[in-house]
């Protein structure tokens, strides 16, 4: 594991480059089975509905971890192969205290960035003509609108036990944790689907607040 600003930039152009993409894929799969798991385990005297979603969230990321795994074993290669980062393990880490700031800051920042990012993934296979990795991810992404929209779920009920309104308070968590800001261009679709309003899209494609500089691609 390396800080993500020490990692090779890789193009899937070339054959190593094309493995990189598909294990750093299956790096953030991994992550997101021990997230939703960390949720069960950490957050207590929650309704259980909470945990039985994030239970059916971590059987769904190990599926994806499978199919991913297996596409990199198509191209010779396996998890642990090339190096990765933790920024999703660190954003757990800072939000270990409290289940309204996990909901926001991983749901709907890192993971709800999946989203953004998995469009151009796909041109970028469809190019090379990857068309068995573009199915696995088509059903990675399905299955993500339903996970973030899983934490907006819950960070909205959240908010509402303790009085606050949604939106103001996740812009509030993004600037006190040093969330990243989503780079662009968002799939306003699959966001909507999840759970955010217009108004948070236009919001976040405006960028970040001047006065807080942006944080790089964890």
């Amino acid at each position: 594991l390396l800080p993500h600003t020490d990692l090779p930039r890789r193009k899937p152009t070339t054959p190593e480059g094309h493995a990189a993409l598909l294990h750093a894929i299956a790096h953030i799969e991994f992550n997101a089975i021990n997230l939703a798991l960390d949720c069960v385990y950490r957050f207590r005297s929650l309704p259980d509905e909470f945990y039985a979603g994030w239970l059916q969230v971590a059987a769904e990321e190990a599926d994806h971890f499978a199919r991913v795994c297996t596409r990199l074993a198509a191209l010779g290669h396996a998890y642990g192969d090339f190096p990765a980062h933790r920024g999703l393990w660190d954003m757990a880490v800072k939000t270990a205290e409290d289940p309204l700031a996990r909901m926001a800051l991983v749901p709907r920042v890192l993971e709800a960035r999946g989203l953004d990012a998995t469009p151009p993934i796909v041109a970028a296979l469809h190019r090379i003509g990857d068309a068995d990795s573009i199915a696995v991810l088509d059903i990675i992404l399905r299955d993500e609108v339903g996970h973030v929209a899983l934490g907006d779920r819950w960070f909205r009920h959240l908010c509402a036990e303790r009085g606050l309104e949604p939106e103001a308070t996740y812009l509030a968590l993004m600037a006190d944790f040093d969330a990243p800001w989503p780079p662009g261009p968002l799939n306003v679709e699959a966001r909507r689907r999840a759970g955010f309003s217009a108004a948070e899209i236009v919001r976040l494609e405006a960028g970040r607040p001047r006065g807080k500089a942006p944080q790089s691609e964890p």
